[in-house]
Order: structure tokens, then C-alpha cells, then sequence
């Protein structure tokens, strides 16, 4: 055995027995592609799993996207395992078909497929931990994948060493290989003379990952920082642990049943909070849902269809199912009073009254002023309606309401209860709690000022 496999092994063995990633006696899969990286990851856990009385299986996952390549690499994988006396599961799914059924992504379908697999045969097995062949350069390439996609702390921090499984089941994936580049695995297997196979769709630039690992990181490399990797990884070790303290504190002040203001945090311990609490409701955080809850307090936010949630001002997170209604056809005709009025529409109590003074008054909540010539004599409340259309005070040309409420950010089963004011001629003046009609605005040509109000019951 060479002193680069030594090193190799006493350094593999040194990562997982310091970062206690496994327990000795401990049953693990190795999940294995056939590729250069997980070939050495096997070779080597074979060599270390007598001391440490491991019992492993080999586990293969066929996504079935290059045809006989793909039950060549099984097979090959298949015939690896038995030499080395390891029992072998192999699963298949037509990765394909199941992206296009999803509307997903190749990679995130075969990401996806995958994990399940590995999650199932470990179940079945009773086994708590898989070991995976990610390393170095792999972390590279996701700092970068991560930071073109705009991702925090927790992302650029890249993949840990031990983390849960994203199929659940308690499952831990470990990567001992973290620490290691490519090209050192390269050299390790020609060296202990372990076969690999290549996958010829690495070579392919339609898959993101593969154009930053054969165009920019290369460049990067040759023109602008030779020792790119390194600084890299450096930094996001720095950014890891950086976001590790701040994911801390956040669980510490919920634990502390939230104590002190949630507004008074500072805004990265409040962001960091919200995104526990949403992952608690099995929600992925976005950067634009967890702005909307930190800005707004008690403001209801739909996360995605049938899920609506909001942030008190404690700075918890309310959470609930949502049944939509497509849309309200009821409404109401009321006619505007010479000088002062009330209806009622729906939940809403709504009061107007006619000043003379072309003085606007002072503004004040839940209380809209109009030019009362422009809106008319004759009006109707209503609902939102499919086709509805609406010129926003400041804009120049009407919209399509649906839009307006899409760029305005406004939760979907809000739009159905809110109250909207039409015109005698038409046209929305109203929207309720959102904006007035551009052509309803008080102008120095206005001689009588409508003063709206409501409040909902």
C-alpha cells in the first residue's frame, strides 16, 4: 500500500472518528455511482470497516437516463461489491419521466428519486446511516451554484459533514470526503488500482453545475485566482459557523418562549427566526415570504396554494390551511347622500360624507378622500371579478387588477375579500386598504371632496 493511500486512510479514518460521524459496531450503506469518487469512498470504508466493525452494503441507484451506460454502471457496481464480499441494493425510476410528471428539474427529480431510494432501503434494512462520496470540489461548485441563486449564509455554507436526510426517517448522510479534491481521489485510485467508470452527461453544458465546473471555475482559476478552491472553502467554513451562531441564538430566543421585542432583534437574528418557524410548518424559506413576515406584523401571507400564514408582533408565526373561493358575483348599489351616509357590504360598515372646501383633510386609517364629481352620484361595492381592470393613482394606464395585486404583493385569499368602490361611469376608484383610482385623486380643479370610510366587523 502506497503513502498516499495510507494518508488517505488515516485522514478518512481521523475525519470520521473526530466528528463522531458513525459509531463503531454502527450498520452503514455506501451509497456508490461507479464514478472515481465513490469507488475510492468504498474501497477505503471496506479497508476501515473490519477496525470499526461496520457491517456495509453497497446501495445503487439507476436513474435510467443513458440507457445501457446507466445498467452498465449498475452491473459494474453489482460486480464491485461482491469482490469486496459487501451485499449490493440496487433500485431504478425513470428519472425523466418523473421530472416531467413533477415539472422539476432532471437534476432535482434525480436528487429527489434518489434519496428516497436510499431512505427506503435503509428503513428496511434498519440501518441509520449512508455514507455518500461528496467532496471538495463538489462544495466548490455549490458555493457558487448557491451564490448565482442568491442564497444566505446557511446555503453558502455548503454541505456538512453529518446531516439529516432530506427523505426524513431519521436517516444521517455522512461525507467523509469533504476535506478531499478530486484530483487527490484520482490519484488514490490509480494508485490502489480501483476501477472506476465515467459518466459521460458530466462532459454535457446544458446541466448548470457541469458549465461552472469545465468554463467558469477553470477560468476563474487560470486568470484570476490560482488558488481559488482553497479560498473558497475557507470561506465557507467562515460563513458556515458564522450562520451556525446566529441559527443558535435564533432557537435559543424561541426556547426562551420569545423573550424581549421581536422588532428590537437585529435583522439577521429576525430572519433567522422566521426561517425555523416556517420549516417547522414544512415550508422552504424564501428571501421575498420571510421579508413580508419580518416588515409586517399581522399581515396574512399565502405561502403557496391552500397555506396562509402570519407574524404576530411577539414574533410568532401563525400558520393555516386555506380553502380559495374563485370569485364573490354578489353586490351592492348604493346611492351617495347629498351630504353624509352609511351601508353595510359583506363584513364591512362603510360611512361617506361631502365637504364643499377643495381643502383636503388630514389623513387618518381606514379613511380614503375623492373627488366627488368624478365618482358620481350612483355607485356599487363589490368584489373582484375575473377581467376587472383599474388605474392605480400614478399610473398612467389601466391595468388588469389580477396583476396589480401580483406586483403588490397582496396574499390570494386576500384579494377575494376585499372590497372594491366602482363608479358611476365604470371605473374602480376604490380598492379597499390598497389604492385609489388615478382619475379619482383630489386635483385644485375639485369643488367637492367624497370622504370615505370603513371598518370591518
Amino acid at each position: 500500500m502506497t503513502t498516499a493511500v495510507n494518508d488517505l486512510l488515516q485522514r478518512l479514518d481521523q475525519i470520521i472518528t473526530q466528528r463522531g460521524l458513525i459509531p463503531d459496531g454502527a450498520p452503514a450503506l455506501v451509497a456508490v455511482s461507479g464514478g472515481v469518487d465513490s469507488m475510492v469512498l468504498l474501497h477505503a470504508l471496506a479497508e476501515l470497516a473490519p477496525t470499526h466493525q461496520w457491517p456495509l452494503t453497497v446501495a445503487h441507484f439507476n436513474h435510467q437516463l443513458r440507457g445501457r451506460d446507466s445498467d452498465a454502471d449498475e452491473r459494474f457496481v453489482q460486480r464491485a461489491a461482491k469482490k469486496l464480499g459487501l451485499p449490493c441494493e440496487c433500485g431504478r425510476a425513470d428519472v425523466q419521466s418523473f421530472a416531467a410528471a413533477q415539472k422539476i428539474s432532471i437534476e432535482m427529480a434525480a436528487r429527489r428519486l434518489r434519496h428516497e431510494f436510499l431512505a427506503h432501503t435503509a428503513a428496511r434494512l434498519g440501518v441509520n446511516h449512508v455514507f455518500l462520496a461528496h467532496h471538495a470540489d463538489d462544495q466548490v461548485e455549490l458555493f457558487f451554484l448557491r451564490l448565482l441563486r442568491g442564497s444566505g449564509t446557511q446555503g453558502l455554507g455548503g454541505m456538512e459533514w453529518s446531516a439529516p436526510s432530506p427523505a426524513g426517517g431519521g436517516l444521517a448522510l455522512l461525507r467523509p470526503l469533504l476535506g478531499e479534491s478530486k484530483a487527490a481521489l484520482v490519484t488514490f485510485a490509480r494508485e490502489w488500482k480501483i476501477s472506476f467508470r465515467e459518466d459521460a452527461s458530466n462532459q454535457s453544458r446544458d446541466i448548470p453545475r457541469n458549465r461552472l465546473r469545465h468554463d467558469l471555475l477553470p477560468l476563474l482559476r487560470r486568470a484570476y485566482a490560482p488558488t481559488l478552491d482553497r479560498a473558497v472553502l475557507r470561506s465557507m467554513e467562515l460563513v458556515h459557523d458564522e450562520g451556525e451562531f446566529v441559527t443558535l441564538e435564533a432557537i435559543a430566543w424561541l426556547e426562551k418562549k420569545r423573550s424581549g421585542a421581536f422588532d428590537a432583534l437585529h435583522v439577521g437574528l429576525q430572519r433567522r427566526i422566521l426561517q425555523i418557524q416556517l420549516l417547522g410548518h414544512g415550508v422552504a424559506p424564501q428571501f421575498e415570504h420571510v421579508e413580508h413576515l419580518r416588515r409586517r406584523a399581522d399581515e396574512w401571507l399565502t405561502v403557496h396554494a391552500g397555506f396562509i400564514c402570519r407574524r404576530r408582533v411577539s414574533g410568532e408565526i401563525e400558520a393555516r390551511p386555506v380553502q380559495f373561493t374563485r370569485f364573490y358575483s354578489g353586490e351592492a348599489h348604493v346611492t351617495l347622500g347629498t351630504r353624509a351616509g352609511r351601508t353595510a357590504c359583506a363584513s364591512a360598515v362603510l360611512m361617506w360624507k361631502f365637504t364643499a372646501d377643495g381643502a383636503r383633510p388630514a389623513p387618518r386609517a381606514h379613511t380614503e378622500f375623492f373627488d366627488a364629481d368624478a365618482v358620481g352620484r350612483s355607485i356599487v361595492l363589490r368584489h373582484w371579478r375575473e377581467g376587472d381592470r383599474f388605474q392605480p393613482i400614478g399610473m398612467a394606464q389601466p391595468v388588469k387588477l389580477q396583476d396589480f395585486f401580483t406586483n403588490q404583493k397582496i396574499p390570494r385569499e386576500r384579494r377575494h375579500e376585499l372590497l372594491l368602490g366602482v363608479a358611476e361611469g365604470g371605473d374602480i376608484f376604490w380598492v379597499e386598504g390598497v389604492r385609489i383610482g388615478e382619475r379619482f385623486k383630489i386635483t385644485p380643479a375639485t369643488r367637492r371632496i367624497l370622504e370615505w370610510n370603513w371598518q370591518r366587523g
